[in-house]
This record gives structure tokens, C-alpha cells and sequence, in this order.
């Protein structure tokens, strides 16, 4: 029986810490992006399509509202790359949703990186 994989990183951009950090377990993975501190923020939760229905998985807010465009974006992000459940939170403070999107893009980027790393390395 394998246990949930976490990571946690972070980046700094624009004199602001923005922080990650990646929860995988079987069938779902949980990620919270943070600026200055591990928060939870808006939740979105996006479910990937089955492999023989074309399309973009379908996501939806169950937390929150000011991030609410990014959350499900990554939420949805997330789904397609893992072929799983995907839960996003996304916490903000001094940036602006539509500013923080590259950067978060970049942190999400590279904690699944890590990730695909990880389980080369457990082989």
C-alpha cells in the first residue's frame, strides 16, 4: 500500500514568497499556493473526463471567490496532467489574481516536476 506523496516549495518573485504545497494520494492530489505563508484560500475541485470523452475536465469553486478564475485554471491544470481528482487553493494578499497567475503557473510547474522526479527515484 503506497502513502500520499507531499511536496512543498516555494518561489520568490517580486520581493513576495510564494509557496506550494503538493498532497497525492490514489485517485486525487490537493494543492495550496500561498503567498508569504501556507493559507488556505479559494478552493476550486476539477474531475477529469474519462479517457474516451474529448474535452477539458469540469471544475467548480466550493470555497471562496476572489481567486476564483485562477483556482479552477489550475484546478482544471492539475486534473488533466494527472488523470485525477484536482483540488486548488489559492491564497493572495498583495498581487492581484491576474498577476500572480505566471508566477503560480511557474511554482505549479515545478512541484509536479519534482514529483515526476520523485517517482523515477523510488524505482
Amino acid at each position: 500500500m503506497n502513502r500520499a506523496k507531499v511536496i512543498k516549495d516555494e518561489i520568490v518573485e517580486q520581493n513576495v514568497r510564494f509557496l506550494a504545497v503538493y498532497l497525492e494520494t490514489k485517485n486525487a492530489c490537493l494543492v495550496l499556493l500561498s503567498e508569504k505563508e501556507d493559507k488556505l484560500g479559494t478552493l476550486a475541485i476539477a474531475v477529469p473526463r474519462p479517457m474516451d470523452m474529448p474535452g477539458s475536465p469540469s471544475s467548480s469553486v466550493i470555497l471562496g471567490d476572489r481567486n476564483a478564475v485562477s483556482a479552477r485554471m489550475f484546478a482544471e491544470h492539475v486534473a488533466s496532467k494527472k488523470r485525477k481528482i484536482a483540488l486548488v487553493s489559492i491564497y493572495l494578499e498583495s498581487l492581484n489574481e491576474m498577476q500572480a497567475q505566471s508566477i503560480l503557473r511557474r511554482l505549479v510547474d515545478k512541484i509536479m516536476s519534482m514529483e515526476h522526479a520523485m517517482e523515477g527515484s523510488v524505482a
